[in-house]
């Protein structure tokens, strides 16, 4: 094996160690907050917008406006979201964090992008181009792949139909 192929494996091997280890975070987020990994990902949405309608936050999370629906249900019954209607526009309503929620996630994930953030300072903004440059190479190409799987007819056991439950062989 050439160094630049193990190179290649070892970088390859360090991304997949880190996407595992920033899922544990959120699977201990998750537990703390008592929803399971869909309502975080509605959640961090939220958190990360500020406030959503909800067909924009069906899009953000990629559920149908029917999943979408339900899951927002269940976050407004635990205390997480809030229901508003929208001050630009009283036909519609908006989702927030309530502000329990916000201090939940802002303990959890804060003290994790603050030491991110300092570890960084150890890089030259060239390294921290590189990064970058290899992150968002990253995330399109995971997307890329996800959209190309849930298409892919070779996935769906023959059916001619698509389904979204699928057991596990």
């Amino acid at each position: 094996m050439s160094k630049q192929s193990d190179l290649h494996d070892r970088v390859a091997r360090a991304a997949a160690d880190f996407g595992a280890a920033a899922d544990e975070v959120d699977g201990a987020v998750a537990d703390v907050l008592g929803v399971n990994r869909t309502d975080l990902r509605i959640v961090g949405a939220v958190a990360l917008a500020g406030e959503l309608s909800a067909g924009a936050l069906a899009r953000a999370v990629a559920l149908s406006p029917a999943a979408t629906t339900t899951a927002v249900q269940r976050l407004i019954a635990a205390g997480h979201l809030t229901r508003e209607v929208d001050p630009a526009d009283r036909r519609r309503t908006v989702l927030a964090l309530t502000p329990g929620a916000a201090a939940q996630i802002e303990r959890a994930y804060g003290p994790v992008a603050a030491e991110g953030r300092r570890a960084l300072d150890d890089y030259t903004p060239a390294e921290l181009a590189v990064v970058e440059r290899f992150l968002t190479e990253g995330v399109a190409l995971q997307r890329a792949h996800a959209t190309r799987i849930r298409a892919a007819d070779a996935y769906r056991d023959g059916d001619s139909m698509p389904s979204r439950r699928r057991s596990r062989p």
